[in-house]
């Protein structure tokens, strides 16, 4: 015990470290987080994913949720309006587009049927929050293109859980209505997103009476597990509440309350201290998240990892391509687009999903799982790689050209 209290206490400062290597060496914290729990998990075995039992679920749980609201709240209205229809073109072209090719993959690479080919694809077909957010955060992109990229994972990755659970419900009683799938990922997102801004309206309207109470700087976080709570029992998507009350708590000027007497006055804005607390949670929270993340991976044949890496690369060229189509617009500068070409990776909402088609007993879930562990470990590794490369000069000219876009001058670098 007294060895495990020590490790916690190390890793903290490990992470500090990490954080301020990352401005000089650009080699991502993540990267070295997740390679850690590799290393003490499955490489030395001091640790498994088995020692946590349930706990391990529900710390990742409060760890996207935690990430996706202080997300929310860096997140400007006037921004986000701006940024909608980039968001909705990326996420949807590049959640279709990845599901589609991976599903082929899975048929005619790795000889599964139909089923567990496409559920491969689903459960491959998001962007991670958890892996997305902080390095946006850390890379300090411009607003736009920080605002698509925070939605565009976080809508996937709904896309994904309802997707997954669709097929799983057709493996069990033989079909799903097309309709009824559509219309309940609409209001998954839209409902979700409702429930989120009146949560957000009605905690700002309480606030100035909760700090009159000792010791409630944590209290708007232990609002949002109960909104994103509530949320997920009404079967709608928590992850999406969470987002919206986060936005809500920073932009509600947006919303005109302030112009309604009887609202503004009650209203208390979210100050700096806890926006310093909510960061300072996030960080915590993260360092322990990949470091669980690695120690949750686990490793296939050699064949499965050929498999992993192809696809990892065809997703990525994928996202290449879209990030040329979807950005071309010169609002857009160099490295905006090229750190959005490089925002693919998948998380721990894949590595969860794809333990569930085993459970169920899909045909090949085995294998589900096996290549999505070494998809989550490959595509972390490859955007680390990638966001490392991108200062050098060679790799300017060659997203300069890909991409379709100037050279920054030396004072933009």
């Amino acid at each position: 015990m007294s060895i495990t209290i020590l490790i916690i206490g190390l890793l903290v400062f490990f992470a500090h470290f990490l954080s301020m290597q990352f401005r000089r060496t650009h080699i991502p914290d993540v990267l070295v987080l997740v390679i850690l729990g590799i290393v003490i998990g499955p490489i030395l075995g001091f640790v498994a994913p088995a020692d946590f039992g349930r706990v391990g679920s529900l710390f990742a749980t409060i760890a996207l949720v935690v990430i996706l609201f202080e997300g929310g709240t860096t997140l400007d209205m006037n921004v986000l309006s701006r940024s909608l229809t980039t968001t909705g073109l990326l996420a949807l072209a590049s959640f279709t587009l990845t599901t589609s090719v991976v599903s082929l993959i899975g048929i005619y690479v790795l000889r599964l049927d139909i089923l567990p080919s496409t559920l491969l694809g689903l459960i491959l077909g998001s962007t991670s929050p958890a892996v997305v957010i902080p390095m946006v955060n850390s890379l300090r992109l411009s607003e736009k293109p920080a605002t698509v990229l925070v939605l565009e994972s976080a809508l996937t990755d709904v896309l994904s859980i309802i997707g997954v659970f669709a097929l799983l419900q057709i493996h069990l009683h033989g079909e799903v209505a097309p309709g009824k799938l559509v219309g309940e990922v609409l209001s998954a997102m839209i409902i979700a997103s409702f429930i989120g801004v009146l949560g957000g309206i009605g905690w700002l309207m309480v606030l100035g009476r909760v700090r009159d109470f000792p010791n409630t700087i944590s209290s708007t976080l232990a609002y949002v597990f109960i909104v994103y709570g509530l949320t997920e029992l009404l079967g709608f998507s928590g992850a999406i509440a969470a987002l919206a009350l986060g936005i809500t708590l920073t932009n509600f000027e947006k919303f005109g309350l302030h112009r309604i007497p009887s609202i503004d006055r009650n209203i208390v804005p979210l100050n700096e201290i806890d926006k310093a607390f909510y960061s300072e949670a996030v960080f915590l929270l993260k360092t322990y998240f990949f470091v669980y993340l690695g120690i949750s991976i686990q490793f296939g044949e050699i064949n499965l990892a050929l498999a992993s890496l192809s696809i990892v690369l065809m997703v990525y060229a994928i996202r290449l391509a879209l990030t040329r189509l979807i950005f071309r617009d010169a609002s857009y500068s160099l490295r905006d687009a090229a750190i959005t070409s490089m925002m693919g990776p998948k998380g721990l909402a894949s590595a969860v999903l794809a333990t569930l088609p085993l459970k169920y007993g899909v045909p090949g879930g085995e294998m589900i799982r096996d290549v999505t562990y070494m998809v989550v470990v490959i595509s972390i590794t490859l955007t680390a790689l990638l966001v490392m490369s991108y200062p050098r000069k060679f790799a300017q000219n060659i997203y300069a050209h890909t991409l379709k876009k100037s050279l920054p001058a030396e004072s933009d670098k």
